[in-house]
């Protein structure tokens, strides 16, 4: 194999192929991505067996077709570390790559294309397409309270919900929960599900932009497939039923309090500061117009902080784990959150006052 690329058409796609490949591998061939040079065109393809992203530059200059598999990390820290005027020169001779750039030199180990594994195709059921933007903002709205390591398994991962006029992405780890709707036609007759795991949700996230231009998603049995652009990529479904999320959205709740979102965000980072570090919970306190916030910590240390609200009801002391409030409000968009609440014993539903496109659940602690 021999061609010449110019470093900006390698280093982008290098660096989302290199976030894919996990750095401690069991096989040393997963430590390394593909490269395929035919046609005009260099094909990248990185994976962890669990999800595989593939890229396509074209044109490019290819004296000498042909495939190999290299170290995928010290390719993007070299192309990283070079400077951007010369070209960079790929020459495979024997069992080495040898990258030369201006006057840099480089000879990286190879293994056989051959060892690199394959994800395999299987027959499609479904096919959409979605606004880059909405996938991204379902995404963003939600991934953050996908469980971690969780013994169980369906919950390390996001629900993608597709019906006949929406989609809608849905996230929990137990304690709370995060849904986010995008009302479009796609043709799907029956209604599907299935669980993507976090690390294709974190990394398809990457790829996609604010923009209106289409992601395609091919829904199978086993895998989702994503294409974005010159991208494409590839994740493996976790098998398992997710929960059923409408048991879990509290109705209705005849506490409804009105805050400011920002406010609301920063009293409660405050009041965080002296929380119990390991349980992190506060004590709301709500009243006509006000909401108190109290933390205290094993060291006898108190916060106290109060803020202005839009509430006309019974008072309500309620405890929460703050950070789980904390990310719903830099999750949320808008000015405005509507927080509704029944009893100290029941979930807290917050939304943004003016997107119906999200909500969010909350459970309670008892402090």
């Amino acid at each position: 194999m021999k061609l010449t690329i110019s470093r900006e058409s390698l280093l982008t796609p290098l660096q989302s192929i290199a976030g894919v490949v996990e750095k401690k591998q069991t096989m040393p061939v997963l430590s390394n991505v593909l490269l395929v040079a035919e046609d005009n065109t260099l094909t990248l393809t990185g994976t962890n067996m669990e999800v595989e992203l593939v890229a396509r530059i074209s044109p490019v200059h290819i004296d000498q077709p042909g495939r190999i598999t290299v170290p995928a990390r010290k390719l993007a820290d070299i192309c990283r570390a070079l400077g951007e005027e010369s070209p960079i020169e790929l020459n495979q001779q024997g069992d080495r790559l040898h990258l030369r750039c201006g006057k840099s030199h480089f000879t990286l180990a190879t293994l056989p294309a051959e060892h690199f594994p394959n994800v395999e195709d299987e027959v499609e059921s479904f096919r959409l397409e979605l606004p880059q933007k909405e996938l991204r903002r379902m995404f963003d709205s939600t991934a953050f309270a996908m469980a971690q390591q969780d013994v169980r398994y369906y919950l390390n991962g996001l629900l993608l919900e597709v019906a006949a006029d929406h989609v809608r992405t849905v996230a929990t780890d137990g304690h709370r929960l995060a849904m986010a709707h995008q009302d479009v036609e796609t043709g799907c007759l029956e209604a599907r599900q299935v669980i993507v795991p976090r690390k294709g949700v974190l990394e398809l996230s990457r790829l996609l932009d604010d923009v209106d231009t289409p992601v395609t998603l091919v829904i199978g049995d086993n895998h989702l497939r994503a294409t974005v652009g010159s991208y494409t990529f590839t994740s493996k479904l976790i098998e398992g039923k997710f929960p059923d999320y409408n048991r879990v959205i509290p109705r209705g709740g005849d506490k409804v309090v009105l805050a400011d979102r920002i406010t609301l965000k920063n009293t409660l980072q405050r009041a965080g500061i002296l929380s119990h570090e390991n349980i992190r919970g506060v004590r709301l306190n709500l009243a006509s117009n006000e909401l108190q916030v109290f933390a205290n910590n094993p060291d006898q240390e108190q916060a106290e902080d109060a803020l202005s609200v839009d509430y006309q009801g019974e008072t309500l002391q309620i405890g929460f784990n703050v950070g789980y409030l904390i990310d719903v409000m830099n999750a949320l968009d808008d000015d405005q959150v509507k927080v509704t609440l029944s009893n100290p014993n029941s979930s807290a539903l917050i939304e943004s006052q003016t997107d119906a496109r999200c909500l969010y659940v909350v459970m309670p602690m008892r402090l």
